[in-house]
């Protein structure tokens, strides 16, 4: 793709809308209205939920691959997290009320969760992993994902699928390309070309 534009973060923090769920959220999500992208994962990691931050986990590259891919300007810590809105970034996950750092026996809102984008209404949805993306489309019969862009929506939201960011999941191959980075860089410039 050719089209480059303007990663300039917004100049004021949009307002964040706070969600009820069943139970106590571990971390709240982090959104606003006007969003480009949420970033949705299954749930918080062990790390992150005792750091108090998403994406905290030693080895976890989603704030590098935030980066290097072009959705920051610049490189974020997890205790930036909050920050992410002025990028017109947005994060969730299918189970807000666990901690865990394995996805084995989680219960997955998506119900819960198309109601959130349905509020929101981002431009688009990215699944962090293809088990959150297969959770969701699990859900509503949508035929199982891989990486990259899909043919169903969340709500009104374009699809996404990223490969997951943590240390576990580095191989030599994601559905066709040497690394997770590829996909991510192609996410940036398709959030990037339709604004």
């Amino acid at each position: 793709m050719r089209c480059i534009k303007n990663n300039a973060a917004i100049e004021t923090l949009p307002a964040q809308k706070q969600w009820s769920f069943k139970g106590v959220a571990v971390l709240p999500d982090i959104l606003a209205e006007n969003l480009k992208a949420v970033i949705v994962g299954t749930a918080i990691g062990e790390a992150s939920a005792s750091r108090g931050h998403y994406y905290a986990g030693l080895g976890n590259d989603f704030w590098k691959l935030l980066h290097q891919s072009g959705l920051t300007p610049t490189l974020l810590w997890p205790e930036d997290n909050h920050t992410l809105p002025f990028y017109r970034i947005g994060l969730s996950d299918l189970n807000k009320t666990l901690s865990q750092s394995h996805d084995r026996g989680l219960h997955f809102d998506a119900t819960g969760l198309l109601e959130r984008m349905l509020g929101m209404q981002p431009d688009w949805v990215a699944f962090h992993g293809k088990t959150a993306a297969h959770a969701y489309a699990r859900a509503f019969d949508y035929p199982r994902p891989g990486l990259g862009r899909q043919a169903w929506k969340v709500g009104l939201s374009d699809v996404f699928v990223l490969p997951q960011s943590s240390g576990a999941n580095r191989r030599n191959d994601y559905d066709g390309r040497p690394s997770r980075l590829l996909w991510w860089r192609e996410f940036a410039e398709l959030i990037h070309c339709e604004s």
